[in-house]
């Protein structure tokens, strides 16, 4: 079974997760990604098994107007940061799914950049779809723009180059970061001869690499087949799953998934794993989009038991609002879970849907079969190598009998109870239930859900930057060094790095799990937040001290001076995390992990051979 076949993905649209400026002014990097690492544990255990990240590389405003392939956006971090967000999940147990934004870039790539000074002149023209004229931003010439927005600049894709240069990005994004798939914006924009040519591409790197393409409309065979996409996103099911239940309609949805899944030959999608959503950084989310809430709960239950890959939208599982017609902001809203309630038990009960998904075989690859529908009431079966799996949908604010389904004994993964199917089963007002047979993979899953009841809620750190100014002419042009410190349940203290450059800077990141006063230890100083300026002195002085070397005969000191002081640094910054690390572990923060541990003191080995 290939890693995405039975995939629960949650989805996270960095720059907003994050709360980073709605313009790039292409600074200094703030490690902000970071943010994603005590969330881990958490998305573990509430049973997803993939995380797809939105645009992360470097962008003018909202990740789709790309900069750079190959730098992660300043606003997130740095390559390290993300590399190290990665490394995590991986170590969790959970894929990585990228953004691919490969129709277009933004006025700031590097290489329209080019043509822009360049204009006709630019060994890249060949590389947009240019032509006499003008553009509404007085280039001197036009150019294809997606949709009509000219702050989107189409890709030739018909450019061996551009094709290479995504290659090349793409195995990057493989090497640095380990990433095991990719989700294709606006696929349906997109070159199908290109389509192919990525889909081999990327099965190169790894057979189980895993495309999905956006789409919206039309016939998803055209993008979702064995020489495309692994999967497409389910548009045409999308309004039906929230608006059957706002209009007590389920011959909606109903009617959506059996012409997609039925088992008529003129069914479209059977056998296709398509990408099913409540909601996304495009659309509104589902708390605000339906009228009832308390069809939250059973709505979520359609989603995880319906053919197709369920995901999540980052805060949607607490239940977080945000309305399209107030603007793509307000569906991208930093994600603050000190401000949701611990105690709700959306969560809880979506991590029982979770993996119920990934467990029972007939929910992610099973055939469908309509049993029963009304207004209010729907059910359907789901059969897989002759076991079945049944759900039952009440949209009604009234507890309802529905009619017997089927036949044995049968657990609802819901709740435990027992009952069999050759009965009326009354299901409560605004509730589901999802009948499974008694076997040891309800064992399996039943010992899962125990575990992911005891999900504590992880605080999220605190980020403090400090910049110290270098006025010392001897600094090395760039030194950077960073030491990862991960608890495996709280980030005390989640990461420590350092970054010099010649003559300008000193950056030192420090993050605590504390929004208080405590003294906060850092390359052995120990200062209070409210004493920033003390402490930058303080860093500068520890940093910059020149050594003073024994007298050698040399005809350049200079030069002297310089090795002897780039080799001293070095080997403050590597005694300095080493004793953080050592710190760390005496406080009795026993957990962090030796592979952790590992892999600081590895950096710091590749640091001092630079």
């Amino acid at each position: 079974m290939a890693k995405f076949d039975n995939a629960v993905i949650y989805h996270i649209y960095p720059l907003g997760y994050c709360g980073a400026e709605k313009d790039n002014a292409f600074g200094a990097p703030v490690s902000r990604i970071l943010n994603v690492i005590p969330q881990i544990p958490v998305l573990k255990r509430q049973g997803y098994t993939a995380v797809y990240f939105g645009p992360v590389f470097s962008s003018t405003r909202h990740g789709y107007d790309t900069a750079d392939y190959l730098t992660i956006d300043a606003r997130l971090g740095t390559n390290a940061d993300f590399a190290v967000v990665c490394n995590e999940l991986h170590k969790a147990g959970l894929s990585v799914v990228l953004d691919g934004v490969f129709n277009h870039v933004g006025r700031d790539f590097w290489a329209f950049r080019d043509v822009r000074e360049k204009r006709w002149q630019s060994e890249y023209k060949d590389w947009f779809l240019l032509r006499d004229g003008n553009s509404n931003y007085n280039d001197g010439f036009w150019y294809e723009g997606w949709e009509g927005h000219y702050d989107l600049v189409k890709l030739n894709l018909a450019n061996p180059a551009v094709k290479d240069h995504i290659k090349y990005a793409i195995s990057e994004w493989v090497k640095q970061f380990g990433i095991d798939g990719l989700r294709l914006d606006v696929a349906y924009c997109l070159d199908l001869n290109f389509l192919k040519e990525l889909h081999w591409f990327c099965k190169g790197l790894d057979p189980d690499f895993w495309v999905m393409g956006e789409t919206l409309h039309g016939d998803y065979r055209v993008w979702c087949n064995p020489e495309m996409c692994d999967s497409v996103t389910n548009y045409q099911s999308y309004k039906g799953l929230w608006s059957s239940f706002n209009a007590y309609n389920m011959f909606e949805i109903a009617h959506s998934i059996s012409r997609q899944f039925g088992g008529e030959d003129w069914c479209q999608c059977r056998g296709m794993k398509l990408y099913t959503f409540l909601d996304n950084h495009d659309v509104t989310r589902i708390a605000t989009q339906l009228t009832t809430k308390e069809h939250l709960k059973p709505l979520y239950t359609l989603l995880f038991t319906m053919p197709g890959i369920p995901g999540v939208y980052y805060g949607s599982e607490y239940g977080v609002t945000g309305d399209k017609k107030d603007g793509d902001d307000a569906l991208r809203q930093p994600f603050e879970l000190s401000r949701y309630d611990q105690n709700a038990d959306l969560p809880k009960y979506i991590s029982k849907l979770a993996y119920a998904h990934s467990i029972f075989n007939p929910l992610f690859e099973g055939s469908y079969a309509q049993v029963y529908l009304t207004n209010k009431q729907y059910a359907f079966s789901r059969t897989k190598d002759g076991e079945t799996v049944y759900a039952l949908i009440n949209s009604e604010g009234r507890a309802v009998d529905f009619p017997p389904c089927g036949n044995g004994e049968y657990i609802d993964v819901l709740t435990g109870e027992h009952g069999v199917l050759n009965a009326p089963v009354n299901v409560p007002a605004f509730g589901a239930k999802i009948f499974v047979q008694p076997s040891e993979k309800y064992d399996r899953y039943k010992s899962a859900i125990d575990n992911a009841d005891n999900i504590q809620p992880v605080k999220k750190p605190v980020i403090e930057t400090i910049t110290a100014e270098c006025a010392d002419p001897k600094i090395p042009e760039v030194t950077e060094a960073a030491a990862y410190i991960v608890h495996e349940e709280n980030a005390v203290p989640l990461v420590h790095s350092v970054t010099i450059v010649n003559e300008n800077v000193t950056d030192v990141l420090i993050v605590s799990d504390t929004d208080d006063d405590e003294p906060i230890d850092y390359f052995g100083l120990s200062f209070k937040k409210e004493t920033v300026t003390e402490a930058k002195a303080e860093v500068k002085s520890e940093v910059t001290a020149e050594p003073t070397p024994e007298p050698i005969s040399s005809p350049k000191p200079e030069i002297w001076n310089e090795a002897m002081f780039q080799l001293a640094l070095k080997s403050k910054v590597e005694q300095s995390v080493r004793e953080a690390v050592s710190a760390a572990i005496a406080r009795e923060y026993a957990n962090i992990t030796e592979v952790v541990v590992n892999a600081v003191l590895a950096e710091f080995e590749r640091f001092t051979k630079k």
